[in-house]
């Protein structure tokens, strides 16, 4: 059964005539995102202090928000955030709250990377910047109260995504491993070939017109798909990675693939925990104005960064 809440806010979707994503400009995508918000998520929490910063990518410099804690251990152990928007919606204000919420209740902060977005930027620019937040840290996080050696990486949707391949990258490189992956319904394989994909691909909110509509502007060629940078479920070696916490909606068409990730990572000798919320839908944990269960969602996370350290 779909959460009645979940049905709720779809039907008020259709009754106001929302557009979906994938009929929109890009620029205009933005905007519906951006606006639309403040319909579904809940007031901003308050945090000990919230900063503007910016690190050098490989080919620009990428914006940063860095939320501190009211309370908890100095330097601050530090979440490295990507928000979600299929690599081509969504900014820091679009996840404001979410960083706040999971802020306030691990005592971790959260650094929220906004990451270059497709179409202007394809992949793959968004990986990069996604490891280069991480090494922002790592060398400048000392002068900022940040504690450098307790790193987590997490996002939701394409934010989950990049988690992934940041981690991989990260151990490929040699770096020193994260505490914690958290993966909130994260996409992981770029064919979109799980079942879920047919089940869930209509009237959910994301649609499988929306995820072609993102991937045609992100990985405009399907050889793409294979890159594990793009797909972390294909990545050849999936062992020595940071612990997971898989996180999906029963509703989701990415809902099997994040089961797979999390089944893979198991697989490799990797600890990985995996819970779906089987009534809800893609993106209902920024929802907490009006989906319950977003709440119950972030409290899980919270708990998985208190338990990391």
């Amino acid at each position: 059964m779909l959460d009645p809440q979940a049905r709720a806010l779809i039907d008020l979707m259709a009754e106001r005539q929302i557009p979906p994503t994938h009929t929109l400009p890009h620029a205009d995508a933005r905007r519906f995102y951006r606006e639309r918000r403040a319909i579904t998520q809940p007031d901003p929490p308050a945090v000990g202090a919230v900063r503007d910063l910016h690190a050098a990518g490989p080919d620009a410099v990428i914006p940063l928000r860095l939320y501190e804690p009211a309370q908890g251990t100095w330097p601050h152990p530090v979440l490295v955030y990507y928000h979600g928007g299929g690599w081509v919606i969504g900014d820091l204000d679009t996840h404001d709250v979410i960083c706040r919420q999971l802020c306030r209740d691990s005592g971790w902060a959260v650094l929220s990377v906004d990451y270059r977005l497709a179409p202007e930027h394809p992949f793959p620019a968004a990986p990069d910047d996604a490891l280069a937040a991480v090494r922002w840290v790592r060398e400048h996080g000392a002068a900022h109260g940040l504690d450098a050696t307790r790193i987590a990486l997490g996002g939701d949707s394409a934010g989950g995504n990049l988690a992934a391949a940041t981690a991989i990258a990260m151990r490929n490189a040699g770096d020193a491993p994260a505490l914690l992956q958290l993966l909130i319904y994260p996409a992981t394989d770029m064919r979109a070939v799980a079942p879920s994909h047919t089940h869930n691909g209509q009237g959910y909110v994301l649609t499988a017109d929306t995820i072609a509509y993102f991937r045609g502007f992100y990985t405009p060629q399907p050889a793409q798909w294979e890159d594990w940078r793009a797909s972390p479920l294909l990545a050849a070696d999936l062992s020595h990675l940071p612990p997971a916490l898989v996180l999906t909606a029963g509703f989701d068409p990415l809902r099997d693939e994040g089961r797979q990730y999390a089944d893979a990572l198991a697989a490799a000798g990797v600890k990985s925990q995996y819970v779906c919320f089987e009534r809800q839908i893609h993106g209902f944990i920024t929802m907490g104005r009006v989906i319950d269960e977003a709440h119950t969602a972030l409290d899980l996370c919270a708990a998985a960064l208190r338990r990391a350290l």
